[in-house]
């Protein structure tokens, strides 16, 4: 899944986009995807690992490293929040607009 998602995410643009440029497509076009529906089902914590696993071989390809502390320090800088954390807060909206609509 890795470099399936790797693929989607560069395999178009290449290195002919920054790194600042690739990392807005990824969050704006490919996270949403990859979370898509997930607000509503309950995942574990194995699951949800496997969710952030993708990000880190993204990382290291982009920046060109093996070091996962370089790829915590980039995730740092550019503000990238791994999708265990985009969901969670996903997660909390969905379930305020069930809440405020009668849902619950």
């Amino acid at each position: 899944m890795p470099n399936t998602f790797y693929r989607a995410a560069i395999g178009k643009i290449g290195r002919i986009a920054s790194e600042e440029v690739s990392l807005e497509l990824v969050k704006s076009k490919c996270i949403p995807v990859l979370l898509y529906g997930f607000e509503v089902c309950p995942l574990n914590k194995s699951q949800l690992a496997s969710l952030d696993f993708v990000i880190n071989p993204f990382f290291m390809k982009l920046f060109n490293t093996n070091s996962m502390e370089t790829v915590k320090a980039c995730q740092e800088y550019f503000s990238f929040k791994l999708p265990s954390i985009q969901l969670e807060k996903c997660r909390k909206i969905f379930e305020t607009k069930c809440m405020s609509s009668g849902m619950s």
